[in-house]
């Protein structure tokens, strides 16, 4: 088939339209039908310019589909269903588009603002904007419909598009948008929706069925190269998961069905949660420290951004239990996996994020989250500046949309005190105060909260009445942090280096902050010049990670460099803590983490406020 380049129209012509044309009627839009716009550009190479022509037949036939599901007078949630199924089989093969052609998010905002803004509008009546403009094509009024037909098409297939029905829009979303490691492999789309297709789900929860099934071939992603394997060994690879993730749903709702009083794991009469792990054990921090929490209630969290899940689990220890963590790196997703099975974690953008997606976030009473951290004005207009600051509208958004009790937002310093942020700090607070938010803000040091690292970090604390009047920022504890030396000394000797005992006492002070990198530069050492000069203070090589603690034949005089383990114990984590990935990935999940005693802290007040 010839492939066909589509015209484009760009974010900055397709935003105004967008906002003129969601106050206006169906026959205006269709007034406004057009098959070019002045605007509209096409990329240089790639194929040919789409005809008039075919554009017109294209929307003639679209037209059709839409009459036979009630446009532009009536529609229901079936025949919507039905349209969609449908529409997606029509736009994947009449269009004649190529993958690359398709993942522009310009495409499909010219068709849905000229080619079919009236069935555009008639589907999604008062649109967000993803729907229209394609900020998020798994949520395109058409966009979305073609990349589902491209992932499922079976060419040999007596019905290509067959495979359209097995799943609907929000359980095929699990797949193509929740878990892109999957999602982005046709061969891997279909053989999930062969298999599922023959699973005997009877008693079980479709959802969570298919959501567990999902995260264990999460977890094997990085291990199995689904797309090399011949479809009828996938097909038996997948059955087997299959069949695990059913026996753990049936054994649950065994379970559940034979319990007769509450257990470690289940919610006691009056409302209160045991401070226990996913398997009634005590999770993997300190008695001392977990005891807190004993005896009060428990409040609900999201946590974005999630990391290697430090702050998730300094505020897991204040008393909150997250019902979602999200993270688009996949290596942070599966150390939480690692350490918390029992936490539910989607590994995506949050900014592709949509609380639909997981009803049970609304109302939840905490949106966190460690944001990428922003720049300063003088990086304005640079890929960097541009992707931070869309996390941070991201975020808000998300609490926009699920309305929680509180936000705790986490970002540089210079955030919260720069005359140079006021623009950031003006916007975000306009945007709370429309929510009914009351807010403040603060620079704290985590070495005053007993984190061996000098390290400072602007919050943001959002609550609404009555709850923000009886907030309190934490105060130091008043103890004087660990130095590096008590912290890593006994890892520093545990291979025989007889130069421990000596560099222990030198190591006398605590730990400059550590530094994680941008994903786009570099490989994994301790920071900047002067970062690093810090450290050779204390009697470290910043310059780079070793493998392993120095050993006997280590010279007695020389600076050892630290493991990855050695910086998590910097960093407060648990000795415990497991992280995936190669070095260079673990060391930017700790260095990017925020101290979990700094977030029981922050987190410790925001529930003593709720408790109200």
């Amino acid at each position: 088939m010839m492939s066909f380049l589509y015209p484009r129209l760009l974010a900055e012509q397709a935003r105004p339209l967008f906002e003129e044309y969601r106050g206006l009627r169906l026959t205006e839009l269709a007034g406004r039908v057009a098959f070019a716009h002045e605007s509209a550009v096409y990329v240089a190479t790639g194929g040919d310019r789409i005809p008039a022509a075919r554009l017109q037949e294209l929307r003639a036939g679209v037209l059709d589909l839409a009459a036979r599901a009630g446009f532009p007078d009536d529609s229901d949630r079936a025949r919507n269903s039905e349209f969609d199924l449908r529409l997606a089989a029509l736009l994947h093969a009449e269009m004649g588009m190529v993958p690359a052609e398709a993942a522009s998010r310009d495409v499909w905002a010219f068709l849905a603002l000229v080619l079919l803004p009236d069935v555009a509008f008639w589907r999604y009546p008062q649109p967000p904007r993803d729907r229209v403009l394609g900020t998020d094509l798994t949520r395109h009024v058409f966009g979305r419909l073609w990349w589902r037909a491209q992932l499922i098409r079976s060419s040999d297939a007596l019905e290509p598009y067959g495979a359209l029905k097995i799943l609907g829009e929000a359980a095929f979303d699990q797949i193509y948008a929740r878990r892109a490691a999957l999602g982005g492999s046709p061969h891997m789309v279909r053989a999930i929706l062969r298999v599922w297709k023959e699973l005997d789900l009877t008693g079980l929860n479709e959802r969570e069925t298919l959501r567990d099934f999902l995260k264990r071939l999460l977890r094997l992603a990085p291990f199995v190269l689904f797309d090399g394997i011949e479809e009828h060994a996938l097909d038996h690879e997948l059955r087997a998961v299959a069949r695990e993730s059913i026996d753990a749903q049936r054994r649950t709702s065994e379970s559940a069905h034979d319990s007769t009083a509450p257990t470690s794991s289940e919610t006691t009469g009056d409302g209160e949660r045991p401070t226990t792990g996913p398997t009634g054990e005590q999770p993997p921090i300190t008695q001392a420290v977990s005891a807190v929490s004993v005896g009060t209630r428990r409040f609900r969290s999201v946590e974005i951004c999630a990391g290697a899940g430090a702050q998730a689990l300094g505020l897991e220890r204040a008393g909150f239990d997250p019902v979602l963590l999200i993270d688009s790196k996949a290596d942070a997703c599966f150390t939480i996996d690692l350490n918390r099975p029992a936490w539910d974690v989607v590994c995506m953008d949050v900014a592709h994020f949509r609380p639909s997606m997981r009803p049970e976030v609304m109302g939840v009473d905490l949106v966190s989250g460690g944001l990428p951290r922003v720049k300063s004005l003088a990086t304005v207009g640079r890929a960097e500046d541009t992707e931070e600051r869309a996390v941070l509208r991201a975020a808000i958004g998300l609490a926009r949309d699920v309305n929680p009790k509180a936000v705790l937002l986490e970002n540089v310093p210079d955030l919260v005190e720069s005359p140079g942020f006021e623009t950031d700090r003006s916007w975000i607070e306009s945007e709370l105060k429309d929510m009914g938010y009351h807010w403040s803000w603060r620079v704290l040091n985590a070495a005053d909260f007993g984190v061996p690292q000098n390290r400072s970090s602007g919050f943001l604390v959002a609550l609404k009445d009555p709850y923000f009047s009886l907030f309190a920022w934490p105060e130091p504890n008043g103890l004087s942090a660990p130095t590096v030396g008590q912290v890593l000394g006994p890892s520093m000797s545990v291979n025989g280096w007889p130069g421990a005992e000596r560099w222990i006492k030198g190591a006398d002070r605590i730990a400059p902050a550590l530094v994680g990198g941008s994903d786009r530069r570099g490989g994994a050492d301790l920071g900047p010049t002067g970062t690093k000069k810090a450290w050779a203070a204390l009697g470290v090589n910043g310059n780079s990670l070793g493998d392993a603690a120095p050993g006997a034949d280590f010279p007695v005089d020389a600076d050892p460099k630290l493991t990855v383990e050695q910086t998590a114990l910097i960093q407060a984590f648990p000795a415990e803590w497991r992280f995936f990935g190669g070095k260079t990935s673990r060391y930017r999940q700790i260095g990017h983490a925020m101290p979990p005693p700094l977030a029981t802290a922050v987190g410790r007040a925001i529930a003593t406020a709720l408790h109200s």
